[in-house]
């Protein structure tokens, strides 16, 4: 069992996300960062997809009831243990009764924290992801707060006996830097700006604006205006969808999106680049740039590939220390 002393500015459960009910208007939510999710999970012998903590820009403090082995991956923070400092990117044991405070988030906006066996939390439509602005899921819909009690899975039992002694380097799969560009696909919307328009969401800076959140990440920087006005009726869309609101200040949809919209699509983030734009701070900058379909399909499978081979990896470890 694990209590939330404090839970942070903004701390909710997570997984891989909801899948199959955008028909009936229900999103996806789930971690905005799949990567630091899935590298925290497999580091404690996880399924990619068990429930952890997404932590945004400042974590919380914990209370571990009972002894287990965490991992925490993605934005580095003032990670402490009982006061001491602690390390990231590795699997660590905790004792029952010690406390854990994340602190101040610095050097990205989102970290993970990963138990061995998962959070023990009953799904909603088939995920334990907490949707916080449609209210759905566990704990009733909303973020973490003190007094808070998450269960933690029997099946972190054996973990307690081989934690292992090793670390990823978080360098090729976390990438906070704020001069990196991203990748978009051409919109279905995106001939109808104007040439300017074009130029300018291409070739100029954009501002992650404060009040992003999981639904979107609002970008400030040059204004964008259509040629000529559309007529449009709601159409899907998904997370690194690119919407042009009246206002010309252009949001880029995120995990917690609405299943469809009425804005124009001018562009698509990849989805190998999506973690990147969820670790950009309010106020870092954003650049994008455009690439074709068969390049973004070339990347994607080059990650997908990359990773396979290091949880392989992983796995092979874990066996040869009787960890799984």
């Amino acid at each position: 069992m694990i209590e939330v002393l404090r839970s942070g500015l903004l701390s909710s459960v997570q997984d891989l996300g909801r899948r199959g009910h955008a028909a009936i208007g229900v999103g996806g939510a789930g971690a905005m960062d799949r990567n630091a999710l899935t590298l925290a999970n497999w580091l404690v012998g996880n399924d990619a997809g068990a429930a952890a903590l997404e932590c945004t820009l400042s974590g919380p403090r914990l209370r571990f009831a009972t002894a287990a082995c965490i991992a925490w991956c993605g934005a580095d923070g003032d990670l402490r243990l009982d006061g001491e400092p602690l390390p990231t990117w590795r699997p660590l044991p905790v004792a029952a009764g010690q406390v854990l405070d994340a602190g101040s988030l610095r050097r990205g906006a989102r970290g993970y924290l990963a138990v061995a066996g998962g959070l023990d939390i009953a799904p909603v439509l088939g995920s334990r992801s907490v949707d916080v602005n449609a209210g759905l899921g566990p704990c009733n819909g909303r973020a973490l707060q003190a007094g808070d009690r998450l269960p933690l899975s029997a099946a972190a039992r054996p973990w307690l006996r081989c934690a292992p002694h090793w670390s990823l380097a978080p360098w090729p799969w976390f990438d906070a830097t704020p001069g990196r560009v991203l990748r978009v696909l051409r919109g279905s919307h995106f001939d109808a700006l104007d040439t300017a328009s074009r130029s300018a969401l291409l070739d100029e800076p954009f501002q992650v604006a404060s009040e992003s959140n999981r639904v979107g990440v609002r970008l400030l920087g040059p204004v964008l205006q259509l040629a000529a006005p559309l007529e449009l009726v709601s159409a899907a869309v998904t997370a690194g969808t690119l919407q042009l609101p009246p206002g010309g200040q252009p949001i880029m949809l995120a995990a917690e999106h609405p299943t469809t919209g009425g804005y124009p699509r001018i562009a698509h983030l990849i989805a190998t680049d999506q973690p990147h734009l969820a670790q950009r701070r309010p106020g870092e900058t954003v650049r994008l740039t455009l690439v074709e379909p068969d390049e973004a399909e070339a990347v994607r499978q080059r990650h997908a590939a990359a990773l396979e081979r290091l949880h392989d990896h992983l796995r092979q470890r874990l066996r040869e220390l009787g960890c799984e």
